[in-house]
């Protein structure tokens, strides 16, 4: 599996690209725009995007939502179902950040707790990890782990927004992903890469040294 991120310069926020070089199945994650460069490195090596797996639905994360499935109107959205009021209500956070209205689309399928998708020849876990919003999750496959917003690199998401939790954020981090495996690989929501071990030593809230508390 063959990981490629696509950032757009608004928010910055990571779409990930996941995809298989010899089957030519590919799986997106997170559509927060940066569309025609997603568009032009598909098209280009012959993949086909079967699904796209949202980590959570704040607006820079679901912008490009509605232009991608205009152009592959095959390929299934999914989402956690602890999210659709806030993806029900993506005008209202377009214009508390001031930012030009997102319209949504239909999601396909609400996903839960434990739901697996299969990829290829292996299938990829869906961790809720509420905090960041009610409905944030993180997908593990093999040993890579796209976290969303709910861990960064040395930090974690904020839990200011309408759903969000700081109880509820150390609980997702501490008790679900800090007891995976520490070599697993962190694909982040905004910002650098990291793994599980750096974070339970670096992380400035929850980490060995953080210097928060």
């Amino acid at each position: 599996m063959i990981v490629k991120k696509f950032i757009p310069q608004e928010f910055a926020a990571n779409n990930y690209l996941l995809y298989d070089d010899h089957r030519k199945e590919a799986i997106l994650v997170d559509c927060a725009g940066c569309n025609q460069a997603l568009f032009d490195f598909i098209d280009k090596n012959g993949l086909s995007v079967e699904y796209i797996l949202i980590t959570h639905a704040h607006f820079d994360h679901v912008g490009g939502l509605k232009e991608f499935k205009s152009k592959y109107p095959d390929v299934r959205v999914l989402m956690s179902e602890a999210d659709k009021i806030l993806y029900d209500n993506l005008s209202m956070q377009c214009d508390l950040f001031g930012q030009k209205r997102v319209e949504p689309i239909r999601i396909d399928e609400f996903i839960n707790d434990g739901k697996e998708i299969d990829f290829v020849s292996t299938k990829i876990k869906t961790i809720a990890t509420p905090g960041h919003s009610k409905g944030s999750v993180c997908y593990l496959i093999e040993d890579n782990l796209f976290s969303g917003d709910t861990l960064f690199f040395e930090e974690i998401g904020r839990c200011d927004l309408p759903g969000g939790s700081f109880d509820e954020i150390k609980n997702s981090i501490k008790e679900k992903l800090f007891k995976l495996d520490e070599n697993i690989k962190v694909f982040t929501g905004h910002g650098d890469n990291t793994t599980i071990k750096h974070e339970k030593i670096n992380n400035a809230y929850f980490g060995k040294n953080a210097i928060y508390s």
